[in-house]
């Protein structure tokens, strides 16, 4: 008889909207993943990873805009990323902005759903002198989603990515590690329970009818 695997202490979702293959966005969100599950390790929690990426799902973003109705795989994305204890979104910056893929997906969400998840930002760009757009206008659009943002973001430009190869000690290895940290440390403390029920405090027929 084989032994079951156990059940993961906890389920990540990592978000690219990169929009080519491959993509530094992918990447870039590959490895802080990766550096949340080594800082949960070493608290002493497993986790899952399921990587999603928006480019696979963009046609039906839009006919979801269009109907209210998410449908097919999306709607099972969307189910297991409210669901999720933690998560990474990560974005390439077009005019000093996040990707419209994004701002799409984001639209098709239930507004609460991301209520109280830790969520760690990412973002790719060709210069450094974009990084400020991850902390006005990226970070904004989950607050205002009221998740528990980390505190550190990553911004990767072009030359982060050499320089990282030279330097894995600093430079953006430090700020993926870093950043990894505090979402891992979010994630331990907090377990998605899942939406709460707005029927939860509604009396059922049998108690409306235990004093007859």
């Amino acid at each position: 008889m084989t032994a079951s695997t156990p059940a993961p202490d906890r389920r990540l979702v990592v978000v690219s909207a990169g929009l080519s293959k491959p993509s530094s966005t992918r990447l870039l969100a590959d490895r802080l993943g990766e550096a949340t599950v080594r800082e949960l390790q070493g608290l002493g929690v497993s986790a899952e990873v399921e990587t999603v990426e928006l480019r696979d799902h963009a046609h039906a973003v839009v006919d979801a805009m269009l109907t209210g109705f998410p449908t097919g795989e999306l709607a099972g994305v969307l189910e297991r990323l409210t669901a999720a204890d933690g998560i990474v979104v990560t974005t390439p910056l077009f005019t000093t902005t996040y990707s419209g893929l994004l701002k799409s997906f984001v639209d098709v969400l239930d507004k609460d759903s991301l209520t109280g998840t830790p969520v760690l930002l990412g973002a790719t760009g060709g210069t450094s002198r974009h990084s400020l757009a991850l902390e006005y206008s990226l970070r904004p659009l989950f607050t205002y989603l009221r998740a528990d943002v980390a505190t550190t973001s990553v911004f990767a430009a072009t030359d982060d990515w050499a320089a990282a190869e030279a330097d894995a000690g600093g430079g953006l290895p430090a700020r993926i590690a870093r950043a990894g940290r505090e979402l891992a440390e979010k994630v331990a403390l907090r377990k998605n329970t899942g939406p709460a029920d707005p029927f939860a405090a509604t009396p059922d027929f049998t108690a409306l009818l235990g004093g007859l």
